[in-house]
């Protein structure tokens, strides 16, 4: 506290309640070709369901990594994902022709904004999808940006003629304000002409036409395509998909044409409420600028699956945009931008904004949109989807290169899922080397690749010995016995799938339903999800070789389940951290008192703060040892370890010593026959 120079009160406030926090132990991690999704990026998904949304459905080039991160999201809810992609898987996109692609990349928001400069400005390019890969190359876009875009009227012009299975011959003669509707009964399809200039300027494929009369009602009808006659006449064909066997567009009763009001809306009108126009936000800054104040500024953006690639339903709508405005200084009524590049950058899932065409600029410098007519855009050229057999190792390791820092995220489990490279022990090796081997606050589960356990029968497991003699020796690794089968709701179809999920998984199980030192393995808390069968069944002499190089059997007992039946980690000598219960254990605690410790960081050396030292962890300890994580502990931090030479070089030293709990691993039953008459007391403990 400050000394006072004059007489006076002065509060200081010292707060000593400093606690020993909980840590994470049921964050996953995984890394892996998927087709869809942010490149080089940790994303954190919380269900298999926001995985497909954020990711994309399982194919054949994908499955295993796939599957591996929706069994582990079985067990638990939070994975992050860190989806691998080559240079080559190039991003979708819709440039100013809409008919011809370019090799651009775009990995996620990072790179974008890296880019964004140059993309904003390259004519290349109106819209990005958001990822590379095949998937964007679904995505259908249309830009409504103007009152007059959003909803038209003009006279159509419909003969007698019309109840015949012919077109009518119509000339070109009568100005660009008519259009000529036939309907055709004898091919179950509708017709309609329409002189070229005025389609140039008001109808779009997908539009939608509203015509009605007192004998048929009232109908809408989708423009399909549009064919030039080259004569100054342009066929507009309507949607096969309407039934019009029998009916006509108009029904006229004598020879004369009959001339009525046809309503154009725009393909999507029904998704938004009204027509765009002018924001409060720029109607308000025009005035307030002496600007003119009936410019409009807003505009309606529609991505939709056109080929039913994404959702299975050609033509869904996966996002709808109302009222976005061209002000890049545009604000809503809640204060956030609803400028539609912004809009695209920080909220749509799909695409990017690209190269300017609707006359963005700030409000002051607003002009007349640049376009007023609907814009509708197929994205092409979107990359191949990488197969997990051909990816570079090197990008696969990029990928995992996202969960190196402890201090960035907080991870706890690493699903090496598919093996990679040489005999399919890089990636695992390079997990293990660079992450848990670094990083010490993680473990990695590992699975054999498919060609050593699937469809060879007899040589599983000395291809799996032989595998795991691939791997470092260390606690931070676990390897399992290899893989399962089971159903791809997506594809309907039955996939090889590796189990290192699985066991990743059952540690989170095992988190939520007891504690992180306690084992995952066995009938209480190791029975394995989604099975139908497995590769490899180890049997009792199999177990018995696996168990002795360190591989976890998974085995499946007739009438109790398939379960992990081992609780081994990868180091080869024995030691306590050769179990997975006892290396998690410890995990827990490095972490926990580490966080803990920064408290004594930049304080003196001395009694007081040895002491507070002591009386933070030791309540920590006895909570963990009544949890039955360990059987003793000793917190040691006084002089004998401080000592003055400690002092001097600004260092603190606590030494902890523990006693962990194992796990049973063996059971001897001894049953013993006795004689009537002989006292069980005499014999006890002699056999």
């Amino acid at each position: 506290m400050p000394f006072q120079l004059s007489p006076g009160v002065n509060v200081s406030e010292i707060d000593l309640t400093t606690i020993v926090p909980a840590v994470s132990t049921t964050t996953g991690a995984i890394g892996g070709v998927f087709g869809w999704g942010p490149v080089e990026k940790a994303t954190l998904v919380s269900s298999e369901d926001q995985l497909v949304s954020v990711f994309g459905k399982p194919t054949a080039n994908n499955f295993e990594t796939f599957f591996t991160a929706a069994n582990y999201l079985a067990y638990g809810n939070q994975l992050y994902v860190s989806r691998a992609a080559s240079s080559s898987n190039y991003n979708a996109i819709a440039n100013q022709s809409g008919t011809s692609a370019s090799s651009i990349v775009v990995k996620n928001i990072d790179d974008y904004t890296t880019q964004e400069a140059s993309l904003l400005t390259s004519a290349n390019a109106y819209f990005i999808a958001k990822y590379p890969g095949t998937v964007g190359n679904n995505l259908k876009i249309s830009v409504c940006p103007s009152a007059n875009a959003y909803t038209s009227t003009f006279n159509a012009v419909v003969t007698a003629n019309a109840y015949g299975n012919t077109a009518v011959s119509i000339s070109a003669n009568l100005g660009s304000n008519f259009a000529y509707l036939v309907a055709n009964n004898s091919t179950n399809t509708a017709q309609a002409y329409a002189v070229a200039t005025y389609y140039a300027g008001q109808l779009t494929v997908g539009d939608y036409l509203l015509i009605g009369n007192s004998t048929i009602g009232t109908q809408y009808l989708q423009v399909a395509n549009v064919v030039d006659s080259g004569v100054g006449i342009v066929q507009i064909g309507l949607n096969s998909k309407q039934s019009l066997k029998g009916d006509y567009v108009y029904q006229a009763n004598n020879t004369t044409a009959t001339t009525v009001a046809v309503t154009r809306y725009w393909e999507y009108f029904n998704s938004v409420n009204g027509a765009p126009g002018q924001s409060n936000y720029v109607g308000s800054r025009l005035a307030s600028l002496g600007l003119s104040t009936t410019l409009q500024d807003q505009l309606h953006i529609v991505i939709a699956d056109q080929d039913g690639g994404i959702t299975g339903v050609p033509g869904q709508i996966l996002e709808t945009w109302p009222f976005l405005s061209r002000a890049i200084d545009a604000k809503g009524e809640q204060g956030g931008s609803i400028f539609y590049g912004d809009i695209l950058k920080y909220s749509s899932q799909w695409v990017w904004n690209g190269a300017d065409f609707v006359g963005k600029a700030y409000t002051a410098n607003l002009a007349v949109a640049a376009t007023t007519t609907v814009k509708t855009y197929s994205l092409i050229g979107g990359g191949n989807d990488d197969s997990s057999s051909t990816i570079p190792v090197s990008k696969v390791m990029i990928a995992y290169d996202q969960f190196k820092s402890a201090a960035d995220i907080d991870v706890s489990l690493i699903l090496a899922g598919k093996a990679y490279g040489g005999s399919g022990e890089q990636v695992a090796n390079y997990i293990l080397d660079n992450i848990t081997g670094s990083r010490k606050d993680c473990v990695a589960f590992i699975s054999p690749p498919n060609s050593a356990v699937v469809n060879v029968p007899g040589q599983e497991l000395t291809n799996i010995i032989t595998f795991r003699n691939l791997l470092r020796s260390t606690s931070y690794g676990v390897l399992d016995s290899g893989y399962k089968y089971q159903y791809d709701k997506y594809n309907d179809e039955y996939r090889w799938v590796p189990l290192n999920g699985d066991v990743a998984g059952l540690c989170v199980r095992t988190d939520n339903t007891r504690d992180p030192w306690f084992s995952p393995a066995g009938f209480n808390r190791g029975q394995i999800k989604n099975v139908i069968k497995l590769a490899y069944n180890p049997n009792q002499a199999d177990r018995d070789q696996l168990y002795k190089n360190g591989v976890d059997p998974i085995v499946n007992f007739p009438g109790q389940g398939v379960v992990l039946y081992g609780d081994k980690t990868l180091l080869a000598s024995p030691s306590a951290f050769d179990r997975i219960n006892v290396r998690r254990l410890f995990i827990i605690l490095e972490k926990a008192i580490a966080v803990a410790a920064q408290s004594s960081l930049f304080e003196f050396n001395d009694e007081f703060t040895r002491a507070s030292f002591r009386n933070l962890v030791e309540p920590y300890l006895r909570d963990i040892q009544g949890r039955r994580g360990i059987y003793d502990f000793r917190v040691v931090c006084d002089e004998t370890n401080n000592t003055p030479q400690v002092i001097d070089a600004n260092q603190f030293r606590g030494d902890i010593y523990i006693k962990p709990a194992r796990s049973i691993n063996f059971i001897q039953l001894n049953f013993v026959a006795v004689r009537t008459g002989v006292e069980f007391d005499e014999i006890v403990g002699k056999f």
